[in-house]
């Protein structure tokens, strides 16, 4: 496992100091997490970063690659109806195969929760301000903030009039290019016949019939499940994905509407412009999404971040699936898009996925020191 170098203290001091300015409690996270559970909340394509473990006989856990769930954990634990916390410490993901970059790395980071009702704008633009103060604490000059919305594709696939199971897989897609490229590349093309698969099977039986009948196969071949899942939530992940197969694809009008969405990079007032020329007369969710922006826009300007600098990008998206709303990143021209220094966003959803209640709002933002840094940062 590559670690990457340490940050001398003072400047991960000076990296710090915006985080502990926000007066929010410092907490910690079990290095080891549940695998299961994180890869219901972020998505199986996250398997392939992990550093799985397993004691014999025990559940598969994995090293913590990333703080936002377990804090979440934490503060839902301690039934708090509102919390800002924020951590320090290491992180371990699995490089691509053939690329040479750290897999143990330092992370800086802040979540906030609210019980619901809160200022959502002012929440969103105290945080990406954090943000940006840490990142420009490391010197560099050539930092730039990107922004988009989870919620503004949601709400434009909500408008195209399309099956459910549809538009929950194309909405699932929309952090993932390579997934977001095979629908597209899908449009027109007729439904794919499951009925004579596995999968396919156990979508005509109940959810408890289905695990059975799955768990019997094991039993039968001597197989045992792996990634920490039983075979009432195996056997439901192919059905989800049989009926995906039957459901229609997009039309090439539709998929052609998705690409304009997708393609939209600007500066955030005409970036925004032109999402609302692509509502239809029947997208109301979809304009009313875009009504929030204008005050985020006018508290991120008086929060002192450089709105008159940034670009707003539709197909701007992050790893984890669990984010559900705004979504920024904060770059360096040298490093790329590639290596931001800090990402965050809201996510709203992922509290109740835990357990919280329905009205819980969440934002939060991490940074990467090591990438902070003016120089030797390679």
């Amino acid at each position: 496992m590559r670690a990457e170098p340490m940050v001398p203290p003072d400047r991960l001091a000076a990296l710090r100091a915006p985080f502990l300015a926000t007066g929010a409690e410092a907490v910690d996270a079990p290095l080891l997490q549940p695998l299961g559970l994180l890869l219901d909340l972020a998505g199986e394509a996250l398997r392939a970063r992990l550093f799985v473990v397993q004691a014999e006989g025990g559940a598969e856990l994995c090293l913590r690659p990333d703080f936002t769930v377990p804090v979440a954990r934490l503060h839902l634990d301690r039934s708090a109806s509102a919390g800002r916390y924020m951590y320090e410490g290491k992180v371990f993901r699995a490089a691509p195969e053939g690329a040479d970059q750290a897999e143990e790395f330092l992370q800086i980071g802040l979540e906030q929760f609210d019980a619901g009702g809160g200022d959502v704008a002012a929440a969103d633009a105290g945080v990406v301000a954090v943000a940006w103060r840490a990142a420009e604490a490391g010197g560099r000059k050539d930092l730039s903030l990107w922004l988009g919305d989870v919620a503004l594709f949601a709400a434009f696939v909500d408008g195209l009039d399309l099956s459910p199971s549809l538009a929950a897989r194309l909405k699932r897609a929309a952090a993932r290019p390579r997934l977001m490229q095979a629908e597209l590349a899908r449009a027109g093309q007729a439904a794919e016949g499951a009925e004579d698969s596995l999968a396919g099977v156990l979508a005509g039986l109940s959810p408890v019939e289905a695990g059975r009948m799955l768990e019997e196969m094991w039993s039968l071949a001597g197989v045992e499940p792996v990634g920490g899942r039983g075979p009432a939530e195996i056997a439901q992940r192919l059905v989800r994905r049989a009926e995906a197969a039957r459901a229609p694809a997009l039309t090439p009008d539709q998929a052609q509407a998705v690409r304009k969405f997708l393609a939209i990079e600007a500066e955030p007032a005409d970036a925004l412009a032109a999402v609302a020329a692509l509502a239809g007369p029947t997208a109301k969710a979809l304009k009313g999404a875009l009504k929030g922006w204008t005050e985020r826009l006018s508290r991120l300007a008086e929060a002192g971040v450089p709105i008159a600098h940034a670009r707003f990008a539709t197909a701007l998206g992050h790893a984890f699936d669990y984010y559900d709303g705004l979504t920024f990143e904060i770059r360096s021209e040298a490093l790329g898009p590639e290596r931001p220094i800090a990402t965050g966003g809201r996510y709203d959803g992922l509290p109740t996925r835990l357990g919280g209640p329905a009205e819980a709002q969440a934002v939060g933002c991490t940074l990467r020191p090591r990438w902070a840094l003016a120089e030797d940062v390679r």
